[in-house]
């Protein structure tokens, strides 16, 4: 009876300590909100770190939500409600001139392209941007990275806004799928997975990628409060460790395999679709390999807000973003035993 009691005792002392061990592992996690701009294929490489556990790895627990437009996600961020906002840097920009004090910095630059696509309601295999004059096209909210890099590509077109093509931006970013399905617009420029979903669906057809013909712009990125980088360090460096890791995973892994892996976030469609819309952002050079947001690409940002008439004078470059953390990403990245990368 003597050893029963023996053992179970110390079958609870195992049990307590494992216990333990969990807690003290649980309490180390750091949790994350995190609110981006919308949830598409064209940030592959957030949802594979979610996925592949790559936060968690650098003591990380992100939730996600989906704000639904920059604009959204600023007021998230600067509310408190959020400790990361994922979602074009112009934003960061506004707060700034705006004259915040404690206003949002960017620290990772995940995306380099417009991920947007021009969608129609007829199909036309030789289409260019010249046959948008005389029609009407929703280009999402004044003063977001979307409307400003399709009006850039009207302007290269030798188009003018408002004068050759109605581009429409009274309709909310999130919304836009519904009103060109429900009948409003010639045109109207989407997202992945909406874009090819409306082809697929018969509600339009997929024409052009916005981000193939406007070429290399800062388009999306993670930015927290200056007050929160200063007081989490070690978090930002986590988080932009996590993310370099999934941009090097989608890099080195083929578009069915970045499809399986993100495919939890995209329970409604069917792997196949979603790799064929991964291989479109990789076809365009979508993502920026080294997640700094560099100067030069941070002035032409400033050009475009400028020649939109969003702005008359741009924020200084140091005030808007740091590259301290994605640079030592990099150098985490090469410094440990995972798949060396080129880039």
């Amino acid at each position: 009876m003597k050893k029963i009691i023996s053992l179970l005792m110390a079958m609870l002392l195992v049990t307590s300590l494992l216990l333990a061990g969990c807690q003290q592992q649980e309490t180390k996690m750091k949790n994350i909100r995190l609110i981006e701009v919308t949830h598409s294929i064209f940030y592959a490489p957030q949802y594979v770190a979610l996925e592949k556990g790559f936060f968690e790895e650098h003591g990380l627990s992100v939730e996600l939500t989906n704000g639904g437009g920059a604009d959204k996600c600023m007021a998230a961020l600067v509310s408190g409600e959020a400790d990361v906002a994922f979602m074009g840097p112009e934003a960061s920009v506004y707060v700034y001139l705006q004259g915040r004090e404690d206003h949002a910095v960017n620290f990772a630059q995940l995306t380099q392209r417009d991920g947007s696509f021009i969608v129609g309601r007829e199909k036309d295999d030789t289409f260019t941007v010249e046959k948008l004059k005389g029609h009407t096209i929703l280009g999402g909210r004044k003063g977001g990275m979307p409307l400003m890099a399709l009006e850039y590509v009207l302007k290269q077109s030798g188009l003018t806004p408002g004068v050759d093509v109605n581009v429409r931006t009274d309709i909310q970013f999130d919304m836009m799928a519904g009103a060109f399905q429900s009948g409003e617009a010639d045109y109207t420029t989407l997202f992945e997975p909406l874009a090819s979903t409306f082809e697929l669906q018969g509600n339009g057809y997929v024409l052009e990628s916005v981000g193939a013909l406007a070429g290399y712009i800062p388009y999306t990125c993670y930015s927290s409060l200056g007050s929160y980088i200063e007081k989490n360090p070690d978090t930002i460096q986590g988080f932009a460790n996590a993310l370099y890791e999934g941009m090097v995973w989608v890099d080195e892994h083929s578009a069915q395999e970045v499809a399986e892996v993100i495919h939890p976030q995209f329970a409604d469609s069917e792997v196949d679709f979603l790799a064929k819309i991964v291989q479109s952002y990789k076809n365009i050079n979508a993502w920026n390999p080294d997640l700094v947001l560099g100067e030069d690409g941070y002035n032409k940002l400033i050009d475009i807000m400028k020649t939109a008439g969003e702005i008359e004078e741009g924020a200084p470059y140091d005030k808007i973003q740091t590259s301290e953390f994605a640079v030592k990403a990099k150098e985490n990245y090469k410094a440990s035993d995972k798949p060396r990368l080129s880039f």
